[in-house]
């Protein structure tokens, strides 16, 4: 069946769309261009996720798991982070309306942030594939996402009051969850109120045990007001709050592949939590006869950790702390056959950091070196503009540059001297649309850009997933990238199909490194260094198309390989590579009331394996098993108040893990989802 199923996904992949109704939203994206743009005048591979999709999961990550160009990788369930053509972390830049999500330890593995975003703010995801140097700048190496959040809309001059309310439960993780938004306004001043909260017990697999202990909670609120007075002229305030008190790290509380003991008898994110604050004023038609927009945000992200080495008396207690102020100002405009936008993007990172440690024997503490150089910080200012030129009825080009200055200031510290780095560098990309048809698009995009190091890449110390410990260096330079792609895609009345296929080339990366010594409790030292270059390839296929106006069939095909060098080593497979990975979804409206569908989701072996994969504890050293699991679901909305959706995954209760994640995935689950809105 594992063979059979790649094949008839790609059949399906190359005879479609790519979009499914749940993820076709409106065909505009702001990401891939800064301004509103229809689908088809992006050059960049876009991959989009709907609200209702969002809203179906327990995290904003967890959308992104069935995503075209997108792997979803999960150390612990209360987190997740996506892979993008073959990067993760700090490689992947990561936005809420247009303001950096990614911040100063942000990690170059996978990142927990992004679900902290809560789900009742999220209106869509946009994703994009590639390198979006002109735009985005450091960062974004591997691609963009970007949560664009709900602002509620009135056609009415009357005050108009919209609550909705959301209820779920499953059975796998055993969670509870519930969501409330009210929403009032008129057409010219809105306002929104939303609160949520989700609880988790522990994960039962498809073993039939229950993972202990990976139950979590989670608790968030929004508060936004949008005013759209007589004119040209809009303004938005949008305060957003989210806070997991305690969540487990559970690849060091379990015994992972080659240990017979796990690293740690305590490890908790105790809390991860995120504060933002974003105002944002747009006019149209101002000076100089442009489209002007003015953001300002301030983000705090806490990463607090309560941890204790297996079987070791000493708990350790971190503080951790970012708080990130950044400003954009951009302007717009559009000539006959050529529009621009042009902008200036400054940020200023500042990171806390204090840590204790406390004997659970003899009741004494002492403070201790921080995870972080306390104090340090990134300041970046950057400057660009991109244009798209019509140059024919049938050829549209998009290209731009951006210059950006980095400043990262570390302090010394007992582990490290201060240091000053700075980085300025020139990035730029160029994209063609030529359009075959009405229906038949061709498309290439190429871009050059680079990530400037952080502080969790400079300055980390402690211990790190895989039984290492990190210690820091102050000696890194900037990563450089080097992307091209080329694609078809089609759109029609019924659906949407694309394929794309890319290479990037990665230099100077930033990666970890032995150092040869182990401390006293057995962990590898570790430190990272700029030794890795990386070669990524792979295709990405999408297909979604309506048949008989009931019958819906959704398909999604993913493909990455790539190889890296360490140092002087000889190649080997690149680092945490997905595998090839897909679905099937078939989707059948019965009438206005009832619809149906199944899935097939799946995933091949993945023994392609670097070095440092095969010591990686939650990676099995002869590589990840491949898997398929099926799923089913029935919706009924009897009325314009109810929605009940009654589903099941993972229907054979098929014990298999995601390449690279913490634990297994959970086994055969029954969910519940009640929603009303009055």
């Amino acid at each position: 069946m594992q063979q059979i199923l790649p094949a008839c996904i790609l059949l399906s992949a190359i005879t479609g769309s790519a979009y499914s109704a749940e993820t076709e939203i409106d065909e505009v994206v702001v990401t891939a261009s800064r301004r509103t743009v229809a689908l088809e005048e992006i050059s960049s591979a876009v991959s989009l996720v709907s609200r209702d999709a969002v809203l179906s999961e327990k995290l904003t990550t967890d959308a992104l798991a069935t995503q075209v160009g997108v792997f979803l990788q999960q150390t612990t369930p209360g987190q997740g982070s996506a892979i993008i053509r073959g990067l993760k972390g700090s490689a992947i830049l990561h936005l809420v309306d247009g303001m950096p999500l990614s911040n100063a330890i942000f990690r170059s593995a996978p990142t927990p942030y992004l679900a902290l975003v809560p789900v009742t703010a999220v209106e869509r995801i946009e994703v994009i594939r590639g390198t979006a140097a002109s735009l985005y700048g450091s960062q974004a190496v591997g691609g963009v996402v970007q949560v664009v959040s709900r602002i509620p809309r009135f056609d009415s001059t009357d005050t108009i009051i919209r609550r909705a309310l959301l209820m779920s439960f499953d059975t796998a993780e055993l969670q509870k969850s519930i969501r409330g938004i009210i929403d009032v306004g008129n057409n010219r001043l809105s306002g929104s109120v939303s609160a949520e909260y989700l609880e988790t017990g522990n994960r039962k697999t498809g073993s039939g045990d229950r993972v202990a202990p990976s139950g979590y909670s989670s608790r968030a609120a929004r508060i936004l007001l949008s005013a759209t007075p007589p004119g040209t002229q809009s303004w938005l305030f949008d305060l957003q709050f989210l806070e997991q008190p305690g969540t487990p790290r559970i690849d060091e509380l379990v015994a992972g592949f080659g240990q017979t003991e796990p690293s740690s008898s305590e490890f908790l994110f105790a809390p991860n939590q995120r504060l933002f604050a974003h105002v944002r004023h747009g006019r149209d038609d101002g000076a100089f006869g442009l489209d002007w927009h003015f953001d300002a945000a301030w983000q705090r992200i806490v990463d607090d950790r309560v941890s204790r080495d297996y079987q070791d008396p000493i708990r350790v207690r971190e503080s951790n702390r970012s708080d990130l102020f950044a400003i954009s100002i951009n302007a717009a405009g559009k000539r006959g056959a050529r529009s621009w936008i042009t902008g200036v993007d400054i940020q200023t990172d500042e990171v806390r950091s204090s840590r204790t440690e406390e004997n659970i024997t003899t009741l004494t503490s002492a403070v201790i070196s921080p995870r972080f150089p306390d104090d340090a910080g990134v300041d970046e200012i950057a400057v660009f503009i991109n244009g798209d030129w019509q140059a024919t009825e049938r050829q549209l080009l998009n290209g731009g540059l951006r210059a950006s200055d980095v400043h990262i200031d570390v302090p010394a510290t007992t582990e490290n001297d201060a240091a000053a780095i700075d980085v300025q560098r020139l990035s730029g990309d160029l994209g063609w649309i030529y359009t075959l048809s009405d229906r038949w698009q061709v498309s290439a995009n190429a871009g050059f850009g680079f990530r400037a190091p952080n502080i969790f890449d400079i300055g980390t110390l402690g211990n790190r997933p895989g039984n290492r410990f990190n210690i820091p260096n102050t000696d890194l330079t900037e990563e450089q990238v080097k992307q091209l792609d080329v694609g078809v895609r089609w759109h029609g009345d019924r659906g949407r199909f694309e394929l794309s296929l890319y290479r990037l080339e990665f230099d100077d990366r930033i990666t970890s490194v032995s150092t040869g010594a182990t401390t006293t409790t057995g962990r590898d030292v570790v430190q990272n260094i700029n030794a890795a270059e990386s070669t990524i390839h792979g295709v990405e296929a999408g297909f979604d198309y309506g048949f008989f106006r009931r019958i819906n069939v959704r398909a999604v095909l993913n493909y990455t390989r790539g190889q890296q060098r360490i140092a002087s080593s000889s190649r080997e497979s690149a680092d945490r590579i997905p595998p090839l990975s897909g679905l099937l979804n078939i989707r059948f409206e019965r009438n206005a009331s009832w619809t149906y569908e199944t899935q097939l989701t799946m995933a091949g072996k993945q023994n392609r394996l670097s070095e440092r994969d095969r010591r990686d504890v939650r990676i099995n050293p002869t590589g990840t098993s491949g898997w398929a699991i099926l799923g089913a679901q029935a919706r009924w909305t009897p009325n314009d108040l109810w929605t009940i959706r009654l589903a099941v995954d993972n229907l054979l209760n098929k014990p298999y893990r995601v390449h690279g994640s913490g634990l297994d995935a959970p086994g055969r689950n029954f969910s519940l989802t009640i929603r009303t809105a009055w």
